[in-house]
């Protein structure tokens, strides 16, 4: 996510796993390189790892966590998981330090940016992490053929683990599967020409938002408050949504599933990340088509 961001100068990267020994190694190395640390996630280990490098260390507290937390810290921010955009969450550091918000989201690119098809085309990406995101693949295929018959190329983006089920849409609709062929710089920098992209509460999707491309953002159990995708140039500080219902706000139309519970905020109606969200799964294609073509077209207006 930080290739090619021209504020960063260094990545220090540390395994998810290790020994113990090898992570008194890393915060040895570490130890007090930095006259500031910011800590930007409410966790032990982040705060561990800021309070070894910085002179100062700030961070996030949850307020339902012990008073001992605060330890590792010189000051503290508290943490919101629900009503709380989580890029306005970042920026509380700034104001804890006097800083100037700036509420860009720096989507990464290659060092060379790689230009796109010539021919107008639509981003794609279906399969989500987490079953609960997802929507069901007859209404991927229906979009991308509706895409297609509007003379768009249509390319699918996804992980290594996706490539099965994107191949299954590519063979339906015609369109290019790239599922495991780009890293996310290539991604962001397929993403910046595109004519649309639709995808669902994932990383890529934030990062189409960020770019100002037209997006279409298909929510189903998440919270929109916290995640919902931030369009380019919002500068909030308040969420750019609210928690039930569709809309549009800048570039960014995100459309939620339907039903008394939704947003349930949990892992898909069976409760684990596995099951499958009905508000997803019974969400019609001509509606997810509609938003499409109205988004396409109020560009051209």
């Amino acid at each position: 996510m930080l290739e090619g961001n021209p504020d960063i100068d260094r990545v220090i990267a540390f395994p998810e796993r290790s020994r113990w020994r090898q992570r008194i190694s890393e915060l040895c190395a570490l130890w007090r390189r930095y006259d500031l640390a910011l800590s930007a996630l409410p966790s032990d280990r982040a705060r561990i790892y800021g309070w070894a490098a910085g002179r100062r260390h700030l961070g996030f507290i949850d307020p339902r966590e012990a008073a001992s937390k605060r330890w590792w810290l010189d000051q503290w921010v508290a943490f919101d998981d629900l009503e709380t955009h989580t890029v306005a969450m970042g920026l509380a550091l700034a104001d804890r330090l006097g800083i100037e918000r700036c509420a860009e989201v720096v989507v990464p690119r290659t060092e060379q940016r790689e230009s796109g098809p010539a021919a107008p085309y639509a981003v794609c990406h279906p399969h989500p992490k987490f079953n609960y995101k997802m929507w069901h693949e007859a209404g991927w295929i229906a979009l991308i053929q509706a895409l297609r018959a509007r003379g768009l190329q249509v390319f699918l983006t996804g992980a290594p683990d996706d490539a099965e089920c994107c191949a299954r849409i590519a063979e339906a609709t015609g369109a290019s599967s790239l599922a495991g062929t780009r890293s996310l710089a290539q991604i962001g920098d397929l993403l910046r020409g595109a004519a649309i992209f639709i995808g669902p509460d994932t990383v890529v999707t934030h990062m189409a938002a960020a770019t100002g491309v037209p997006t279409v953002a298909l929510f189903g159990p998440s919270n929109p408050v916290k995640w919902g995708a931030w369009p380019a140039a919002w500068q909030g500080p308040e969420s750019p949504w609210q928690l039930r219902g569709s809309g549009r706000r800048g570039n960014v139309y995100l459309l939620q599933g339907g039903g008394d519970c939704v947003p349930c905020r949990l892992e898909g109606c069976d409760r684990h990340v596995a099951s499958f969200s009905r508000c997803l799964q019974e969400m019609p294609a001509e509606r997810v088509i509609a938003c499409a073509i109205e988004m396409l077209e109020s560009v051209r207006a």
